[in-house]
């Protein structure tokens, strides 16, 4: 009988290869007119790119996920990050708010792709 952790193991390096060929695929999409769209309408009807880009974002998270934190009910949002531990809050990014909903979205969108051509 195998061990578990082998099993897991095998499941992290398949998924190490995916992603670093979705990486790759991806990097080239990363344009100036990329980022204009998503600017424009962090909600909208995005072109191809965009979407492909927006769905490597939302599939992968290394160091936990960004969230948007609505710290005056329809006046002020705040950017966390989940934890990696089940039941522990998510923290704070930095200090700084938003005056919108869609500022605060195209922030993490940034935040984002910088974290993915750092890889």
């Amino acid at each position: 009988m195998r061990e578990t952790s082998v099993i897991s193991d095998r499941g992290e390096v398949a998924f190490q290869r995916w992603y670093g060929r979705m990486l790759e695929a991806i990097r080239p999409l990363h344009t100036k007119e990329i980022i204009a769209e998503h600017e424009r309408d962090p909600l909208g009807n995005h072109s191809d790119g965009l979407k492909r880009v927006l769905n490597l974002i939302r599939r992968t998270a290394p160091n936990g996920k960004y969230l948007l934190v609505c710290t005056r009910p329809f006046e002020e949002w705040r950017i966390a990050r989940t934890s990696k531990v089940r039941g522990q809050a998510p923290t704070f990014v930095d200090e700084r708010s938003f005056d919108s909903e869609a500022k605060a979205m195209h922030a993490i969108f940034l935040m984002r792709i910088e974290e993915l051509n750092r890889r």
